[in-house]
């Protein structure tokens, strides 16, 4: 194969993760999409007309497809598990969104399937790929401000009030704020602070009866290093903390004032979990309310929530356009690399992997250790106390 053909990819599931990748996938040359399968027969109408793809009836049907070499599951939380093991059984390589599973022994059924098949498994997309992320890295690495002593990370939004299907709101299938956006902001810290969490205590909150999930967390981390991260997550939809982050979105785009207010709005009285469910599909791919990304409409790089770090040198304040760097000569911009396609460190990662034999950032074992950090916190707010982590990969050496 000549290193120079893209990456064949096969879809599982067209939903609202594959929309927010979409403008990925169709903007990167060095991704042919070429397979999918989705309940809904106006997303696969849709993505036959868009790619001249096979749409397939079942996940083994397109696990079984020799055109596809990569899987990317984009399936409900509870499938990602037999659908990562379908697609290894099958030889092929597998993306598959956040949160990983919903449970370690989950995770380590993946992680041997893929040994045991001599394939790839990647975990993402979350907010640890984004460009700012990596550029903090970067400057982490260097030495240049010192060790890592704390990262402090939050984010207000309205997730728990945009339109739901019924197991989004029932955390046992994997809803709520800690099974769905923990995973983004603790990958973002682990890979700041050094990866190898000791312990989390945590606090969930639980605040609306009508959708009777966790829509809030806070957490303290422990570090092997001695370094602490505190991390929050509001979404109930009413303070929008991308005030913070020069009104950029977490897609890049310009935030419109009071949006978490009319998220809100279109839920008060609002009973009908049909109905519900249906402007969930409306608004995906394919459905009649579906509106394409203007892939090149963007304000700022992609981020959750404000993060700063606490070197023992510098403070680095993370922005949609860099790195703000504040030392004891004052405060100076690192500005990213420009990108023209969003989310394209997703496809580098892939790319390097699968091209130039890498290993992955984003593997089974780190992904793994997220999920323990997040579980983690859903244990510590029930029992009322720390929880030891067992699990922990590194992402550094710390200074």
């Amino acid at each position: 194969m000549s290193v120079e053909q893209p990456l064949r990819v096969g879809v599982l599931g067209l939903g609202r993760a594959f929309t927010l990748m979409l403008p990925t996938w169709a903007a990167d040359p060095r991704i042919q999409l070429v397979a999918c399968c989705d309940p809904h027969d106006n997303a696969t109408a849709l993505f036959r007309e868009q790619f001249g793809a096979q749409a397939h009836e079942s996940a083994q049907a397109l696990c079984a497809d020799p055109n596809v070499e990569w899987v990317y599951i984009a399936t409900p939380h509870p499938w990602h598990e037999a659908h990562a093991a379908l697609a290894a059984a099958h030889g092929k390589h597998v993306l598959v969104e956040k949160p990983m599973a919903l449970s370690l022994a989950e995770c380590d059924r993946m992680i041997h399937a893929a040994k045991q098949a001599g394939t790839h498994l990647v975990v993402g997309h979350s907010h640890s790929f984004d460009r700012p992320v990596g550029l903090a890295l970067d400057l982490i690495r260097s030495g240049r401000y010192g060790q890592v002593q704390s990262v402090l990370a939050f984010n207000f939004t309205d997730f728990l009030y945009r339109p739901r299907r019924p197991e989004e709101l029932n955390t046992a299938q994997g809803g709520g704020v800690v099974f769905s956006q923990a995973a983004h902001q603790i990958d973002v810290v682990r890979l700041l602070a050094g990866g190898l969490v000791t312990s989390v205590y945590a606090r969930t909150g639980a605040w609306d009866k009508a959708r009777a999930t966790e829509g809030a967390y806070g957490a303290l981390l422990n570090f092997e290093s001695g370094a602490f991260a505190q991390v929050h997550y509001n979404g109930y939809g009413f303070f929008d903390s991308d005030v913070w982050m020069d009104q950029v979105g977490e897609l890049g785009q310009i935030k419109k004032p009071l949006t978490h207010q009319a998220t809100r709005q279109k839920r008060i009285g609002a009973s009908d979990e049909m109905r519900e469910v249906a402007q969930k599909a409306e608004r995906n791919y394919g459905g009649p309310a579906y509106t394409p990304s203007a892939s090149h409409d963007t304000a700022g790089f992609q981020h959750f929530g404000p993060v700063l770090v606490s070197c023992s040198q510098a403070d680095l304040r993370l922005t949609p356009q860099g790195v703000e760097v504040h030392d004891v000569h004052g405060v100076q911009l690192v500005p990213c690399a420009a990108m023209d396609i969003p989310r394209q460190e997703v496809v580098d990662e892939l790319w390097s992997i699968a091209r130039h034999g890498a290993s992955p950032v984003h593997g089974g074992a780190w992904s793994k250790a997220t999920m323990e950090v997040c579980l983690g916190i859903l244990a510590s707010a029930q029992q009322g106390q720390p929880i030891t982590m067992q699990h922990q990969t590194a992402s550094y050496s710390p200074v």
